[in-house]
């Protein structure tokens, strides 16, 4: 890529950015979410007490992608666990190395917390994703089940 990357914590003026393409990722999973949960998710990144977290991409001041995730403690380890809970690009950016940086980032962010262990999720079919993916380590063969309970 030739144009200067950016990874930075995202910012209040990130919000219009970061919706349109939030709006984006939602739509690729097919999901639509009620503005007041987007609205309580926005709020939480900006809440230095919250563990949810996000790391935004900047490409020539634009917004290219995030990085959405939080720690949590483990039974399987001393130590927390970084969730990799959502990240997105800009399909403009994909295919640049910007998603791996992305993911590079919060590598060298656990690391530096002394947390234990990175993960994420991704669609089975996702095949562009999981390209990336599985440079990094293979899936684990895990299968998610998940109660909507309210």
């Amino acid at each position: 890529m030739s144009r200067p990357l950016v990874i930075r914590d995202a910012t209040a003026a990130d919000e219009a950015a970061w919706r349109g393409l939030w709006n984006q990722y939602l739509a690729f999973y097919k999901v639509n979410l009620a503005e007041d949960v987007t609205a309580h998710t926005w709020a939480r990144i900006l809440d230095p007490s919250s563990r949810v977290a996000m790391r935004v991409a900047e490409v020539d001041g634009m917004l290219a992608g995030f990085a959405i995730h939080h720690f949590h403690d483990s039974t399987w380890v001393k130590t927390p666990d970084c969730y990799l809970e959502d990240l997105f690009l800009n399909a403009t950016y994909r295919g640049q190395g910007i998603g791996r940086a992305l993911i590079d980032d919060l590598i060298a962010i656990t690391k530096a917390k002394g947390w234990s262990r990175l993960y994420w999720h991704t669609d089975r079919d996702n095949a562009t994703a999981r390209k990336l993916y599985d440079t990094y380590a293979p899936e684990d063969g895990h299968v998610r089940y998940r109660l909507r309970l309210g």
